[in-house]
């Protein structure tokens, strides 16, 4: 396993975001412990996958971000239309993980690219400054992602990291 393994982990290791070329380089990735969470994926994760269209891998992303819970391979399938056969190579990478979104253990999240400034001041680490800036700064464009709200926001490391689990974009 090791000679073929090698060139594929250190793909990984400069791109955690490589896109699979093949079946096999799936398999070698899940000898690799890659795995990938179906109900947290995102676009990018989706992508890795070979044949996966942007279209899919966006219509898959807006169903669990919606809370439609993905619980097995047939969910995926139905969600995309497709037979469960031709989605049972990406099987080895692919994890189903139960969210319940009413735990207490699970933090909320609340949409900065939607929220108004009373919402936003409902996640720690938000005050009604920061709210009202992030709903000023909005109005020059859609934050792409917590990368973008922290360099638009000029946001310390530390804050960032606070507000990691609580917005979505």
């Amino acid at each position: 396993m090791g000679d073929r393994v090698q060139p594929l982990r250190v793909r990984l290791q400069r791109d955690p975001y490589y896109r699979f070329q093949s079946v096999a380089e799936l398999r070698l990735a899940a000898e690799l412990g890659i795995q990938i969470d179906v109900n947290r994926a995102g676009v990018d994760d989706w992508l890795r996958l070979p044949g996966m269209s942007i279209h899919q891998a966006r219509s898959l992303y807006q169903l669990t971000r919606s809370g439609v819970p993905l619980t097995c391979l047939e969910d995926v399938a139905a969600a995309l239309g497709l037979s469960l056969q031709q989605l049972q190579p990406w099987a080895p990478v692919l994890q189903f993980c139960y969210y319940d979104p009413e735990s207490p253990l699970q933090p909320q999240t609340v949409d900065a690219n939607r929220a108004n400034a009373e919402q936003l001041t409902q996640v720690p680490a938000i005050d009604l400054f920061l709210a009202r800036a992030m709903v000023h700064q909005r109005q020059r464009g859609r934050y792409q992602n917590l990368a973008d709200l922290q360099q638009r926001l000029r946001l310390p490391p530390q804050l960032t990291a606070a507000l990691l689990h609580y917005l979505r974009f």
